[in-house]
């Protein structure tokens, strides 16, 4: 069983006035305990892989992924892998055009430019008018957040979670849902209902998401289309393609350039 070790917020953590940013970073197999904050946070990670465990879900974003948790939402956060966290508290008063739920979006260059920009500044960046600024692009920039349809449930149980872990890592992985059944000592029926239950999809889907998940982080780190579909245990480049495809409804290529677009205005 995965042993996790407990991370504290430091002591001096103070509401936001009326953004801060915190730069952390958190170990393999570090996580913060449940807790609840008295204003909104962006959660997210330059590098790395977060997971987020609320009341009713719990799911795994990348740095292409950020997390929005309004106000008064438990959470608990960590990461397997660990990750260079970057956490930003926002004051419920500046983050009204923030939905009231919480949510998984895709995090464009700017917004990570200025969230590394305001972790740079430091804490009370906004209190400098080149701060203030960059802080007013952020909310700008959250406002025109919208929900991923796509994001990445994941299991709560420990053997599905360290079997999800292990996935993740490495999305080749040949083991079939037989070897897993083996390892963990579950029949097929029990493995499918689980793991249906904890995620809200089959398993054939979820490592199907996840290759495609990871994908976008290997487009976004500049792999080509080849390096990326075997890193992802894709027979050929043409599979992956379809794959793709299918999923996002456009080309590995044409996605990145399209990621690399201006998001349009908000709706009035």
């Amino acid at each position: 069983m995965t042993r996790w070790t407990t991370i504290h917020a430091p002591a001096d953590a103070a509401a936001p006035a009326p953004l801060a940013v915190r730069a952390q970073t958190i170990p393999p197999h570090g996580r913060f305990p449940r807790h609840t904050h008295d204003w909104g946070q962006l959660v997210y990670a330059i590098d790395g892989a977060l997971s987020v465990t609320l009341d009713a879900q719990s799911f795994v974003i990348s740095p292409e992924q950020a997390a929005w948790l309004p106000s008064g939402v438990a959470h608990q956060v960590g990461s397997w892998p660990g990750a260079a966290f970057r956490s930003l508290w926002i004051a419920d008063d500046v983050a009204g055009a923030m939905p009231p739920r919480p949510i998984v979006f895709q995090v464009t260059a700017l917004l990570r430019a200025l969230i590394v920009e305001a972790a740079a500044l430091g804490r009370d960046a906004a209190a400098t008018p080149y701060g203030a600024r960059v802080t007013r692009l952020i909310l700008d920039q959250l406002e025109r957040a919208r929900p991923l349809e796509r994001s990445l449930p994941w299991p709560t149980s420990a053997p599905l979670t360290r079997m999800c872990e292990a996935i993740h890592d490495d999305p080749a992985d040949p083991r079939t849902a037989a070897d897993w059944q083996a390892m963990l000592a579950m029949s097929a029926r029990t493995l499918s209902r689980r793991f249906e239950a904890e995620t809200g999809m089959s398993l054939r889907s979820w490592r199907r998401r996840v290759r495609l998940f990871r994908a976008v982080e290997l487009l976004g780190a500049r792999a080509d289309v080849t390096q990326a579909a075997l890193a992802l245990g894709y027979g050929s480049t043409s599979a992956f393609i379809y794959a793709f495809r299918r999923e996002f409804g456009l080309s590995p290529l044409a996605f990145m350039r399209s990621r690399n677009a201006p998001p349009p205005p908000p709706p009035r």
